[in-house]
């Protein structure tokens, strides 16, 4: 089991030692760690120990080095069997592998890499790197879909939250640095508000001085909260052993609703009283609740629910539960209330709908009806991933980087590879090894290679995968060789 104490989320990854030395495995210290460890397991004591940094996915090889992956780079150490111990530093050996590293989702950043050794010598990976940062926009939409930018510049922006001036926009980032930033409108200027751990879903407290947010460094977030200004220390709010994200706060600043998951890692909408610090039980009885947002005047809580078998908005009375009414036609999430709550918006897929209400001591929605369809706007679980200006004619949405996809088409295989790891005196890193990150070998390059042997191969049918095997020499005399992966026939 991991080790809290110590900073450990998951133990994953195992590769076992020969003759029962050990296991290696790879920890995390929270879901979206990209500088694992690479620790080895005692299968007697039951005991494990650390013994390399920012390093994941590692096993054994038979010329007594360990081989793991560090930011899409392949590297290799000296290491002690019989000691059970690392025995130098560690050296890059191949550039440029791909590796399950700073994705946005924690179920595919599993530290994986795409490479495999075998006995014999022969070493085989495919080409590509760490996921990239993407470099969203942070826009201004109008109720016809038309877009303006807000900022100048472009980051991985997550959950933007506009101040109940108007003048700023507290943003969290996604990816490498997860990180909370205040954005001021007029100046023009960008702060940030976190350093060390990781910060993300911010919301601002009824009076615009305080942001609320995630945060962890280890493990999984709770509440915690600074000053905007950045002039104070941060405060824990919560404390607990599940995801906590926080997500409106009432008009007079008492109550912030907060979504956070149970020990089957299920949602429900939980209430935390921000002079007490008391936290009720979930709000409802069943579980699949999340986006919750306060009406205006605080009387009203819109949220969504899975209880009908697809994400559905409704809105509910607050405090008291009394009735509620389901918003959405056909399925929608992320409600956001105008300021003069007047209005009801949400999304579907790629589209925005509004709906007119009317609050107070009663409240009455009328029919939705759809604004524009567009896709390539960012969404996010569980808190709504836009906001609304205070005039609300435009609304604050992240505009997602319009990156092509990069499909694998090449494995490199190289043979004898164990042998240069023994007869060198220092690992270098590979000459022949891919471009920089991101790219491929190119075919004008594999043609200037001096090929020793070429098999092509293709599969009956027009829509078949057509495959190039390609052997070059190594500088080390090791055959290296390129299978490349093309499709034919489709559009």
């Amino acid at each position: 089991m991991p080790d809290k104490a110590k900073e450990e989320y998951s133990h994953r990854l195992p590769h076992c030692l020969p003759d029962g030395k050990g296991v290696l495995f790879t920890i995390t210290r929270e879901p979206w760690d990209d500088q694992p460890r690479v620790a080895v397991l005692d299968l007697q004591t039951r005991n494990w120990q650390v013994l390399i940094e920012d390093a994941g996915d590692a096993s054994y090889v038979p010329t007594g080095h360990i081989v793991f992956l560090r930011q899409g780079s392949l590297m290799a150490a000296p290491f002690d069997l019989d000691e059970v111990k690392i025995t130098g530093q560690p050296v890059p050996v191949v550039a440029n592998v791909i590796q399950a590293i700073n994705s946005t989702s924690s179920v595919h950043n599993t530290c994986a890499g795409q490479f495999a050794t075998s006995d014999s010598g022969w070493l085989i990976y495919v080409t590509g790197s760490a996921v990239r940062d993407l470099e969203n926009s942070l826009v201004w939409v109008d109720h016809e879909g038309t877009t303006q930018p807000t900022t100048s510049f472009k980051a991985p922006f997550h959950i933007p939250r506009l101040a109940p001036d108007g003048q700023r926009i507290g943003y969290s980032t996604i990816g490498s640095e997860c990180r909370l930033h205040v954005y001021d409108i007029a100046r023009g200027t960008d702060s940030s508000l976190t350093g060390e751990g990781k910060g993300s879903y911010p919301v601002w407290t009824a009076d615009g001085r305080q942001l609320i947010f995630s945060w962890w460094k280890s493990g999984l977030p709770n509440l915690h909260w600074p000053a905007a200004d950045g002039s104070s220390p941060m405060e824990r709010l919560t404390t607990g052993e599940y995801t906590q994200c926080p997500a409106s706060v009432t008009p007079d600043g008492a109550t912030l609703v907060f979504v956070g998951t149970d020990p089957a890692g299920d949602l429900g909408l939980r209430l935390l009283d921000l002079q007490s610090r008391g936290v009720t039980p979930p709000l409802n009885a069943r579980s699949g609740e999340a986006y919750p947002a306060f009406s205006p005047d605080g009387r009203w809580l819109a949220y969504a629910s899975d209880a009908s078998g697809r994400e559905e908005v409704y809105v509910r009375s607050f405090p008291n539960p009394g009735s509620k009414w389901k918003l959405s036609l056909e399925g929608g999430s992320e409600p956001l209330w105008a300021r003069n709550g007047e209005q009801l918006y949400y999304r579907f897929q790629d589209q925005v709908w509004a709906v007119n209400v009317r609050t107070g001591a009663a409240f009455t929605p009328g029919k939705p009806r759809l604004l524009f369809e567009k896709p390539g706007y960012r969404r996010a679980s569980p808190l709504a991933c836009w906001d609304i200006s205070l005039d609300g004619r435009h609304f604050l949405m992240v505009k997602l980087e319009e990156r092509k996809p990069e499909p694998v088409t090449e494995v490199i295989l190289v043979q004898n590879w164990l042998d240069e790891l023994t007869s060198a005196s220092a690992l270098p890193e590979r000459t022949d090894s891919p471009l920089p990150v991101g790219s491929r070998l190119t075919g004008e390059r594999q043609a200037n290679a001096s090929s020793s042997s070429a098999l092509q191969s293709k599969t009956d049918g027009g829509a078949g995968a057509h495959s190039v095997l390609q052997s070059t020499p190594c500088p080390g005399g090791a055959p290296h060789t390129s299978l490349q992966l093309a499709h034919e026939g489709r559009s």
